[in-house]
């Protein structure tokens, strides 16, 4: 991780001119969205960080949680119900009652893209929020990247080299800090065509579990 102090989560960030003309356009059209950078949701001290990609347009961008109110979140949440790490199993909106306890999730973009699909130059612009929450987790937390996207972003901010931890469902990666898991994205087409199953996506978790012990 380097040395120098990354900024925090900034809600008004306007770094990246076509995510911000997005955002304006999507304000327009959706009056009642959020619509807004989404905030990370969850402990403040998390032993589990969840890294998705970005908020998606229907989702996080409409409810201004993580996952929140998009079938992206549907098997995520019910999945951190199950090990323990959320009080509900299902997440609709951001005053829904749902709390996160001892994990939190954030996305490796913070405003939502078009297409779903943020360039390059926004994930790097993006990335110093990323490395300000690893900055900020306690000692033998655990990291879990959702998709290679993700998994990039990580290692970007622990300034760390993509060939050396290639990403694979199921791989577990030993940062000099920190220990990174890696899994499929629980996205809609990703969970529908069976790349990515219930049993898969919770073996991962079973395998947090029991290498942190909880």
């Amino acid at each position: 991780m380097p040395n120098r102090k990354s900024p925090p989560f900034d809600p008004e960030c306007s770094a990246c001119p076509r995510l911000v003309d997005f955002l304006a356009k999507a304000r327009q059209a959706y009056p009642d969205h959020y619509c807004r950078p989404v905030p990370p949701f969850g402990a403040d001290k998390p032993r589990l960080l969840i890294v998705g990609l970005a908020p998606g347009l229907h989702g996080a961008n409409r409810t201004g949680r993580p996952f929140t109110g998009d079938y992206a979140g549907v098997l995520l949440y019910e999945t951190l119900h199950e090990f323990g790490y959320a009080n509900r199993a299902v997440s609709v909106s951001a005053d829904d009652g749902l709390k996160l306890k001892r994990c939190r999730i954030t996305n490796a973009v913070k405003c939502v893209p078009p297409g779903n699909k943020p360039e390059t130059t926004e994930i790097a612009r993006c990335n110093k929020f990323l490395r300000s929450e690893l900055e900020s987790l306690p000692a033998g937390a655990a990291i879990l990247s959702l998709g290679q996207i993700a998994h990039k972003a990580v290692l970007k901010a622990f300034a760390l080299k993509q060939k050396d931890y290639p990403f694979g469902h199921g791989a577990i990666h030993d940062l000099p800090d920190r220990r990174l898991y890696n899994s499929y994205h629980c996205s809609r087409y990703n969970t529908q065509t069976n790349r990515l199953t219930p049993a898969m996506f919770k073996a991962v978790f079973a395998q947090i579990r029991t290498n942190m012990g909880d």
